[in-house]
């Protein structure tokens, strides 16, 4: 019986897990979502990976370079001459290493008589949904988004509308302050071939290969444009403090935890609403420096303490207390223990429960 219990337990897991990796995104766009947000960060190394991630999902050259040329309207220049170098990089590395490379197609030379701004306007009024947009404020900046980025651009054929349209909202995601932009772009999608299910998955790709902060800033633009309600938190940037690897001390925390030892100290990172039990440090002083998101310190019988990127506080030895992230946020402390003396330990004691978290204020 216990074996067949451990056999059904297996297929459920394998169930779930097949169930959480189907996705109706393809294969090559979760790809372009991936290269666009790394490029728009800025993040070379993380854009080198996910380019040499599209080639091996069947993304070709002309396809890269024309996402990220395509991406200098959004994030300027320097941005895009940066991850085209780096694109020219992997092509060189995966050529002397033998690997797969598809050239792709070149866009369609245009007509002779094209006319970039007729055929940009209704590009854009596509966008839009039916009802043309006149940035009469900056006229300048209205013909340009008209001929130049909606005419010449999206002209090319060698993405579609809808590829654009993921291109863009991914590298969006990853710009801090766009959230109007952003929210324009996933409403406009859906008038250009990107559909519903698809925009959903977006954050998915984005927590998965970009950062959680980029997922959070699309998933609630597209919950927004949706109606619906989705609970958002402050996030973090893990390329100033690194996550690390999930805490292996877990079964004393509520919610997740990492660890990401840094020499003498350690950061430790905890999802909204995560807390550790309480806990008592024998012959020692543990110090903690909060450097990221918000979070609780609270020692027994005394108000909780918040903290906050740059509070510092020392817990004597032989103190009763916890710390953890904000309901509504992420947080991260470095940590180091000083005046050990000898038999120093940890006393593991009891969660800190709901009622007692909620209660803090």
């Amino acid at each position: 019986m216990k074996k067949v219990i451990i056999i059904l337990a297996a297929f459920v897991v394998t169930i779930q897990v097949k169930a959480q990796a189907v996705m109706n995104l393809t294969n090559r766009q979760q790809a372009l979502v991936a290269i666009s947000a790394n490029e728009a960060k800025g993040d070379i190394e993380s854009l080198k990976k996910a380019v040499n991630n599209g080639f091996d999902a069947g993304l070709s050259i002309s396809e890269i370079k024309e996402a990220l040329s395509h991406l200098y309207a959004y994030t300027g220049f320097p941005r895009s001459l940066n991850a085209l170098g780096a694109l020219q990089q992997v092509i060189t590395t995966r050529n002397e290493a033998g690997l797969k490379t598809e050239e792709g197609r070149e866009a369609d030379p245009l007509p002779a008589d094209y006319d970039a701004l007729k055929q940009g306007t209704q590009v854009q009024t596509q966008l839009v949904g039916g009802k043309p947009f006149n940035y009469t404020f900056a006229p300048q900046t209205d013909y340009y988004l008209k001929a130049h980025l909606f005419g010449d651009i999206f002209a090319r054929n060698n993405l579609s509308f809808a590829d654009r349209e993921i291109v863009t909202i991914s590298a969006i995601s990853a710009l801090p302050g766009c959230e109007p932009q952003l929210k324009a772009h996933v409403s406009g999608a859906r008038n250009m071939g990107v559909s519903d299910a698809q925009l959903h998955d977006i954050p998915a790709v984005l927590r998965n290969n970009v950062g959680e902060a980029e997922a959070m800033r699309c998933q609630k633009a597209v919950a927004d444009v949706f109606g619906e309600q989705v609970q958002t938190a402050e996030t973090v940037d893990f390329n100033v403090w690194p996550k690390g690897e999930e805490n292996p001390y877990g079964k004393y925390f509520i919610g997740k935890s990492y660890l990401a030892p840094m020499g003498e100290v350690t950061n430790v990172t905890f999802e909204p609403g995560c807390r550790n039990n309480w806990h008592i440090h024998h012959k020692s002083v543990q110090v903690l420096i909060c450097v990221a998101g918000r979070g609780w310190y609270q020692e027994w019988g005394k108000p909780a303490v918040e903290m906050k990127p740059g509070t510092v506080i020392a817990i004597p030895a032989e103190v009763k207390h916890w710390h953890g992230a904000a309901k509504d946020a992420w947080f991260q402390h470095l940590t180091y223990m000083t005046k050990v003396e000898a038999d120093a330990s940890n006393e593991w004691l009891e969660p800190v429960n709901d009622e007692w978290y909620n209660a803090v204020k």
